[in-house]
């Protein structure tokens, strides 16, 4: 028995008020999505968002959802074939960059959001007139959003992996570096990458202030648009949004159980 660690009672009591902090605030959401109008409760809200006659109300959101799905693909992409690449060079070939490099992915976390929309707004005319002014050029921005959340997760799985051995041994039986990054290291750091995934997708769908600026429509906003005619809609899409992303959750601890039986 560990007689420096908690009770059980202790651990009994921080573990319902940790659950309350979370449990209070979703259930009192459903429950104001279950006010009938005439009185008690019903599902005449959630059948609602299924009605053709109240689509039109609801639609910016289904276009906003629709953007930040792109969003959150575009944004994966950016963490896994360009900020993973990156780790992995510089932990095998540039290992006294590391500060540096640490110190410039995790600077975006201590800027606030509208400070950064202030440096990005005139990167974002040159985009504009570019690329044009679609939602889908905010990953740009959310790319740099990610880099500490997408950072850290990568790089603790690189840190349990021993990559400078594994490079070497693939490299002395012939491999080339795309092999070897994509068939020896990638699977040995897929938890990271499948948790930095969950992160980026996490924070594409929660982000409001950079969109808001910039003035493009995604889901946290279409829903703040929403909610001045409806407000059991956005709070139904909130629910909805925290049940997706659990359900990842519960995808990526079976999916890093799974890489760990495999490793065994």
């Amino acid at each position: 028995m560990n007689r420096l660690g908690p009770s059980l009672a202790t651990r009994w009591v921080i573990g319902i008020l940790v659950g309350a902090f979370f449990a209070i605030p979703l259930v009192s959401t459903l429950l104001f999505t279950l006010r009938d109008p005439s009185g008690g409760m019903s599902l005449i809200h959630w059948t609602a968002l299924f009605d053709p006659a109240a689509s039109a109300a609801i639609k910016p959101i289904w276009t906003g959802l629709g953007n930040s799905l792109i969003l959150a693909v575009v944004t994966v992409a950016i963490v896994l074939f360009l900020l993973a690449p990156t780790m992995i060079l510089v932990n095998l070939r540039f290992p006294q960059l590391k500060p540096a490099f640490e110190f410039a992915v995790l600077l975006p976390i201590s800027i606030p959001a509208i400070v950064l929309v202030v440096g990005l707004a005139p990167i974002y005319l040159q985009i504009g007139r570019s690329l044009g002014t679609g939602t889908w050029t905010l990953a740009f921005a959310y790319g740099i959003t990610v880099l500490p959340f997408a950072f850290r997760s990568i790089q603790a799985s690189i840190d349990a992996a021993d990559l400078k051995t594994l490079a070497e041994a693939a490299r002395s039986l012939g491999a080339s570096w795309p092999t070897v990054v994509l068939k020896v290291l990638a699977p040995n750091i897929r938890q990271g990458l499948l948790a930095a995934s969950l992160i980026s997708i996490a924070v594409v769908l929660g982000e409001f202030t950079i969109a808001s600026l910039l003035n493009r429509q995604v889901f946290q906003t279409a829903m703040v648009v929403v909610q001045k005619q409806d407000p059991y809609a956005p709070a139904i899409f909130t629910l909805l949004a925290l049940v997706f992303v659990f359900v990842l959750l519960l995808v990526l601890g079976r999916v890093a159980r799974g890489t760990g039986k495999a490793r065994s």
